[in-house]
């Protein structure tokens, strides 16, 4: 039996060296779960949304949809923060032309130009503000995402930067404004994991399960909005200026 063993677990050996050697992709999982506990990401989210606990907050299943026969997949879901950082995200044309390309024209043309550039607030790679019943899982990110300074909470679907400028157009140009959004990503882990069981008189024993799936959200850095009004985008506005 001890020879059988050892055989055993060399042909395993083989068969992950196999993998690396072909670019395969190794799955490893803790020491109490096996080969037939795999899951991919999708099955651990969903695992997450139907967890008894999601982030320290202890839910019931009627807050992912499920009916009382339906029960618990795991018993706890939390969300790790790994990383965060902020970027610019892509410039965008936020207002209609002003022209002053009439032939007789000589004088620079004053406008009133008025600008707005809407970013949608949450974005990831398993959970967005529109997932699931009452916003899904993502509601659940509100508490990493607002620790970071100048942010909106992540349930709201969408956030704006406008303005109304006074600005001059010079003779034989076109302007209009362009705005660059501030960007923030936040990198992380939803960790699952599955109590053990003792064995009963009608299930046997199970030891203790736990998945990860990774995720990566994006989306706008917000500053506080004026008197109780919603949070504005930051980012850099600019006045460009093009041939007639």
């Amino acid at each position: 039996m001890a020879k059988r063993r050892l055989r055993n677990r060399k042909v395993r050996y083989v068969a992950i060296g196999a993998a690396l050697a072909t670019g395969g992709v190794v799955i490893t999982l803790l020491p109490s779960a096996n080969a037939a506990d795999a899951k991919t990401p999708d099955q651990i989210m969903t695992m997450c949304e139907r967890s008894a606990v999601v982030n320290g907050e202890q839910r019931s299943v009627e807050d992912f949809g499920g009916a009382f026969a339906d029960g618990f997949q795991a018993d706890n879901c939390d969300y790790v923060e790994t990383n965060f950082e902020t970027f610019d995200g892509p410039t965008e044309k936020a207002s209609i032309d002003f022209p002053n390309c009439k032939p007789n024209a000589t004088d620079p043309a004053k406008v009133s130009i008025t600008w707005s550039s809407t970013a949608a607030q949450g974005q990831g790679k398993y959970v967005s503000t529109q997932q699931g019943v009452a916003g899904g899982l993502f509601g659940f990110l509100s508490g990493a995402w607002a620790k970071h300074k100048g942010t909106l909470d992540m349930t709201v679907k969408s956030a704006t930067a406008g303005d109304t400028e006074a600005r001059d157009v010079p003779v034989g140009k076109v302007l209009h404004m362009e705005f660059t959004p501030k960007l923030q990503r936040m990198t992380g882990e939803w960790r699952v994991r599955v109590d053990a069981r003792e064995q009963t008189t009608v299930l046997p024993a199970s030891p203790e399960q736990n998945f990860v799936a990774p995720d990566v959200v994006e989306g706008p850095v917000v500053l506080p909005g004026a008197a109780g009004a919603p949070g504005v985008v930051d980012g850099t506005s600019k006045a460009v200026l093009e041939d007639c």
